[in-house]
């Protein structure tokens, strides 16, 4: 311990991972989201008529209730094209990075030493758009620290084989 030191690091010096070129997701899995946000609000139509044919009080509202539904689903596709644009994603030397958010940006840095597991999914509709969904666990979670979503298949399972053996390095 005679020898110990701790010099102070320049951080002027260090990467900068806002300089990393980040690769969008898929232009075909924005249909995967419309498709979804489709489902969720033919569902809400559904329940809503069902409501008219069983409580009288709410058949004067019917336009109302159906112009804040569309209201909302305006809102709703807005924002989820602006999260759909904002997401990205890289795969460095030592590291993965990748970026989300609506209103605050956040960008998540794992370095491959912290990667413990990976894991590859397809959803029924992302699979007939050739799309695949990365899940990087890293140690001391349940769920998965990074879902990469909208990858095609192919890219998506290199991107596994990868971090697989960037796992098998390190045991």
């Amino acid at each position: 311990m005679e020898n110990f030191t701790n010099d102070a690091i320049d951080t002027k010096v260090l990467p900068r991972y806002e300089q990393v070129t980040l690769t969008s997701l898929q232009a075909s899995y924005w249909k995967v989201v419309l498709l979804g946000v489709a489902a969720v609000f033919v569902l809400l139509v559904a329940v809503l008529i069902t409501i008219f044919y069983l409580v009288d009080e709410v058949v004067n509202q019917k336009a109302l209730l159906f112009g804040g539904l569309a209201v909302l689903f305006v809102l709703v596709l807005f924002l989820s094209r602006v999260s759909f644009r904002k997401k990205a994603y890289a795969f460095r030397q030592h590291d993965v990075i990748y970026r989300k958010g609506i209103i605050a940006t956040n960008t998540m840095v794992i370095p491959y030493n912290r990667v413990q597991h990976v894991a590859l999914h397809e959803g029924l509709v992302s699979r007939w758009f050739g799309l695949a969904k990365v899940e990087i666990f890293t140690a001391g979670g349940v769920s998965s620290d990074i879902e990469i979503p909208g990858i095609r298949k192919e890219e998506a399972e290199d991107i596994k084989q990868l971090l697989m053996g960037k796992i098998q390095k390190q045991l």
